[in-house]
């Protein structure tokens, strides 16, 4: 009696069993089923880098650059900066992980020592980095000759709360901005934009370079500038036409 039973409940475990197995392996065998699940992962994963494609491909060149104000350090004073009242200037905006570091100050000292080149065609210096305005003044403060700065020319804003260097979209994950140098026109508009990583300064040569032939278009509507161009080099017409006399001539 007691084998009966025990048969008969194992019958029952297996036709209970069956339609689960049955279930599994007919899914298995049916690729549509799954289909629709993968195509929504898909849809999704190619959405997410569709954004951030997206994010990439829109960066600040031809708009209007994000306006700030802060406080910066001047002459070894405190001042207050305004990105718009500069409007009417040619602006070279460049940002810096941080004081008291190694390539920064290569860099900061290199433009202030190049200022003048910069003033005599109607464009101011501004640098940035996440440091208070303390912090630059003790860096100001410090000799070149120990990893100082000693005067600067231009100012040192301070973007203590990371709101500057958010706007620029140059702050890393760790809380620093990356190279990043903007030149801003007369009218307020990003032109040009570059960012280095960390670990790489950046030319104050091609920055120059740059900002001369951005001025030298401005002013003359219907010329482009080629490669390297320098001024007083030649200039091309934008137009099928008109460029043949500039490829004619190299």
């Amino acid at each position: 009696m007691a084998a009966k039973m025990m048969n008969a409940s194992m019958a029952t475990a297996q036709v209970c069993r069956a339609p689960v197995a049955s279930a599994k392996k007919a899914v298995a065998m049916r690729p549509s089923a799954v289909a629709p699940l993968r195509s929504a992962r898909v849809a999704q994963t190619a959405g997410r880098r569709a954004v951030k494609t997206l994010a990439m491909a829109n960066p600040l060149v031809s708009s209007p650059a994000p306006d700030f104000e802060a406080e910066a350090v001047y002459d070894q004073e405190f001042i207050n900066v305004k990105l718009s009242e500069y409007k009417g200037k040619y602006v070279v905006l460049f940002f810096y992980p941080l004081d008291f570091t190694f390539v920064c100050p290569t860099e900061i000292t290199a433009f202030s020592d190049r200022y003048e080149e910069f003033s005599s065609i109607n464009t101011e210096v501004l640098g940035v980095s996440v440091d208070s305005q303390f912090s630059h003044l003790a860096w100001v403060q410090t000799d070149r000759k120990s990893g100082g700065l000693g005067d600067l020319k231009y100012p040192l804003v301070s973007d203590l709360k990371k709101e500057i260097s958010s706007a620029f979209d140059v702050l890393t994950d760790e809380g620093v901005a990356l190279r990043g140098l903007f030149i801003i026109d007369k009218e307020g508009v990003v032109q040009h934009s570059t960012i280095n990583n960390l670990a790489f300064g950046r030319s104050v040569d091609e920055t120059l370079r740059t900002l001369q032939a951005l001025q030298y278009v401005q002013e003359n509507p219907d010329e482009v500038c080629p490669a390297g161009w320098k001024p007083g080099e030649a200039t091309m017409k934008p137009d099928p036409e008109g460029s043949k006399e500039y490829f004619a001539a190299i």
